[in-house]
């Protein structure tokens, strides 16, 4: 009993290219925090988030370390951040910094992935350890579809 029976194995991907509004738009489309993205050859390079997105309409002065203290929070309405994001949407992915995630091995044991998916409250990718290539990605909905549907 592995990662393997509980991944999906063709997970939605970015690639470094791709850009912000195609990010955005396969992560809202598919309601994911975070998505792995892969360079040509297959390997893992790191995780893109939601964090990126809402941090990019995020008012400048509120997201810099010292803003989050300040007492005065601009009123902006869902247009301006609409505005906002359309000055970063031609952007490619990289304007982010990709986020590291914990990996898991294809072989890493069921129980060991659960354990970690369960600490760390994200998807986990699934990482070959001699490649480097992504081999799938463990959610919380692939992991409880495979609980569910298991016989008794």
């Amino acid at each position: 009993m592995t990662a393997r029976l509980v991944m999906d194995p063709d997970p939605p991907v970015l690639r470094p290219t791709d850009v912000i509004g195609t990010a955005a738009d396969v992560i809202m489309r598919g309601r994911y925090r975070h998505l792995p993205v892969v360079g040509a050859d297959g390997r893992y390079l790191g995780m893109f988030g939601v964090n990126c997105l809402l941090g990019m309409v995020l008012p400048r002065a509120i997201t810099m370390e010292e803003g989050q203290s300040l007492a005065h929070i601009p009123r902006d309405t869902l247009s301006d951040l609409h505005r906002r994001f359309q000055e970063f949407e031609d952007q490619p992915i990289t304007l982010c910094a990709m986020e590291e995630a914990i990996v898991v091995h294809p072989d890493t044991p069921l129980i060991q992935t659960l354990f970690i998916l369960y600490n760390n409250r994200a998807n986990l990718p699934v990482v070959d350890p001699e490649s480097g290539r992504l081999e799938g990605l463990v959610s919380y909905w692939d992991a409880g579809a495979a609980i569910l549907a298991a016989e008794v």
